[in-house]
C-alpha cells in the first residue's frame, strides 16, 4: 500500500486534491513523487483514485492512472474505483477506467454487487451501456463474422455463442439475496435501465430471496408510480398501465407474468 512509502502527509494532500478536484495540486504532488498514486487512506483503504472517481474528476482519474495507480484497487468494502464511478453516474470516468482495462466483473465484499449493479440501482443507463460494450459486437464485426462463417465453417458461430454466454453471465450475475441488475432497476423504477437490460436479454424469471421475479417488481412499481411502457424483446409487445384494468393471459409469458395481481394491472398492445 502507499502508506508504506513513508509519505502519509503528502498522500493525504493528494487525497484531498483528488476529492476536491484540484488538478494543479495533484500534478505537483505526483511530479514530486509518482508513488503517491498508489497511496491509500488508513483504515478505509480508499485511494486517491477512489475519491476522484466518486466525485467525477475525470482529469485527475486519468492523471493518477498514468502515474501507476492500480485501476482495480479495492477499499475495505471491496469496492473499486469503477464501482464508485458507476454509483454516482460519472460515465466519463467509467469510460476512462475502461480504457485502462479495469475489471468490470469484480464484486464487492459487502453485498456481492458489481459495477453493473451500482449503475442499475441508481438508474445510470450510460454507465450500463459502457460496461456491456466489450461484450456486444458492433454491426461490422457481426457482418465480418458472418462472412467468415460462410467461408470457414462454424468457428465464428462458436465465438459468437461464447460472447453471448459471457454477456448473459455478466448481465444476470446475482448479488447477495439473489438480486440481479434487472431486479434493482425495476425495484427503483429506472425504466430506461430496465429496457436496456431487457434488450440485453436479462433474465426476467430470476427469483430473489425477498422480492420475487423481475416482472413482479416491474408490476409493483407500475402500480405505485402510475405506469409507463416497456417493450419486451423478441415479441413486439408493449406493456403499459391501462386506464381500465384487464386480465390478459399470454401463453408465452405465463412463466413470468405472475402473480395474477400483476396481470390485472396490465393492458397489452400488439405493435
Amino acid at each position: 500500500m502507499g502508506n508504506s512509502f513513508g509519505c502519509s502527509a503528502s498522500g493525504e494532500r493528494l487525497v484531498s486534491a483528488a476529492r476536491d478536484g484540484d488538478l494543479v495540486e495533484a500534478k505537483m504532488l505526483l511530479d514530486c513523487n509518482p508513488c503517491l498514486a498508489k497511496y491509500s487512506t488508513f483504515g478505509g483503504l480508499n485511494s486517491p483514485l477512489h475519491f476522484a472517481a466518486a466525485k467525477g474528476h475525470n482529469e485527475i482519474v486519468a492523471l493518477l492512472l498514468e502515474n501507476g495507480a492500480d485501476v482495480n484497487s479495492r477499499n475495505y468494502c471491496g469496492q473499486t474505483a469503477l464501482m464508485q464511478a458507476c454509483r454516482y453516474g460519472h460515465w466519463e470516468v467509467v469510460q476512462t477506467l475502461l480504457l485502462f482495462r479495469c475489471n468490470v466483473t469484480r464484486a464487492d465484499y459487502l453485498s456481492g454487487r458489481t459495477a453493473l449493479h451500482f449503475s442499475a440501482v441508481n438508474g445510470h443507463v450510460r454507465c450500463i451501456t459502457l460496461l456491456v460494450a466489450d461484450f456486444v459486437p458492433n454491426a461490422p464485426f457481426e457482418a465480418m463474422n458472418n462472412q467468415i462463417e460462410g467461408e470457414k465453417g462454424d468457428g465464428s458461430t462458436v465465438r459468437n455463442k461464447n460472447d453471448q454466454s459471457a454477456l448473459s453471465k455478466f448481465v444476470n450475475k446475482a448479488a447477495d439475496g439473489g438480486n440481479t441488475a434487472l431486479h434493482m432497476a425495476a425495484l427503483n423504477g429506472h425504466f430506461d435501465c430496465v429496457q436496456l437490460l431487457l434488450d440485453l436479454h436479462a433474465n426476467v424469471s430470476a427469483v430473489t430471496f425477498h422480492y420475487g421475479t423481475s416482472m413482479d417488481l416491474i408490476g409493483s412499481y407500475l402500480y405505485f408510480s402510475g405506469g409507463c411502457h416497456l417493450m419486451l424483446p423478441g415479441c413486439g409487445v408493449v406493456i403499459g398501465l391501462s386506464p381500465c384494468w384487464h386480465l390478459i393471459l399470454i401463453p408465452q409469458y405465463l412463466d413470468f407474468l405472475l402473480p395474477t395481481t400483476c396481470l390485472c394491472l396490465f393492458r397489452v398492445y400488439l405493435t
